[in-house]
């Protein structure tokens, strides 16, 4: 879509935590059919660009990524990817290796696409080892840094890890709590974002955050998500579809693909 254009639409798919082919764990083929039930119904709905918020695979595992990426080949539209807490960053730039926006070295896989109705910004909230986010100074850094280079361009924002408890079962979601909270004092900064998407807790939320709105989807992986992700998918795998009106404001629901798809 041409950077003028005034309308964007968006697929977000999260937490597949997709396992090895071969592998004995009882929902592993389960896992790599709800992917690609929606990956089906994502090329049907023709979405200008497609967002992974993390936890792409279980184990980190470079088969596991080899999986991965056959099931993610037949999308039409450009995919851009976040790591969860469960992705290998080394096995996910290999894998995906060819995708020019990734970063090809460091520690971080932060970046930022140009060329659509509204910027793309992707935040890298993993540590190796820490299941917990993280937003260190040098995080804070480089994204005060990428909004502050495009002022007057609507902006989304997308990361792993919400900067915010959700019920009770995600509390103190960072490895420290000035982390969290220093993302929302970034964020704040800059009226351009228009949301900021999220994955990890395996439920539907949405909240005023920061200035502007998060979101945070449930997982496609159905085994793993909580009872049915804040939706009416049942036992259906759901992604989420985010719509940009023409007078700016990102418009979201879940969309479950049925047993027929």
């Amino acid at each position: 879509m041409a950077e003028s254009s005034d309308q964007m639409f968006i697929a977000q798919i999260s937490d597949t935590h997709i396992l090895a082919p071969d592998s004995d764990h009882p929902a592993a083929q389960r896992r790599a059919d709800n992917l690609r039930r929606c990956v089906a119904d994502i090329n049907r709905q023709r979405p200008d660009a497609v967002i992974f918020t993390g936890d792409t695979v279980q184990f980190g595992q470079p088969e596991e990524y080899d999986h991965l990426r056959a099931l993610l080949t037949p999308l039409d539209a450009p995919l851009y990817l976040t790591p969860g807490n469960r992705d290998d960053k080394d096995a996910l730039r290999a894998a995906f290796g060819d995708q020019p926006y990734l970063p090809r070295n460091g520690d971080l896989l932060h970046y930022t696409v140009e060329g659509h109705a509204l910027r793309l910004v992707a935040i890298d909230s993993t540590l190796r080892g820490e299941r917990k986010g993280v937003f260190c100074r040098i995080r804070q850094n480089w994204l005060d840094a990428a909004l502050k280079d495009r002022p007057d361009r609507p902006t989304l924002l997308f990361i792993h890890h919400p900067p915010f408890d959700i019920d009770d079962h995600y509390v103190g979601g960072y490895r420290q709590p000035e982390d969290a909270a220093a993302l929302a004092e970034v964020v704040h900064r800059h009226p351009q974002v228009v949301r900021l998407l999220c994955g990890h807790v395996h439920t539907l939320t949405e909240r005023p955050w920061a200035g502007t709105r998060a979101s945070v989807m449930p997982s496609i992986a159905v085994d793993v998500r909580r009872d049915d992700g804040g939706t009416e998918a049942g036992d259906q795998p759901v992604y989420m579809w985010h719509r940009l009106s023409q007078k700016g404001d990102l418009v979201s629901q879940s969309r479950t693909v049925d047993a027929t798809q």
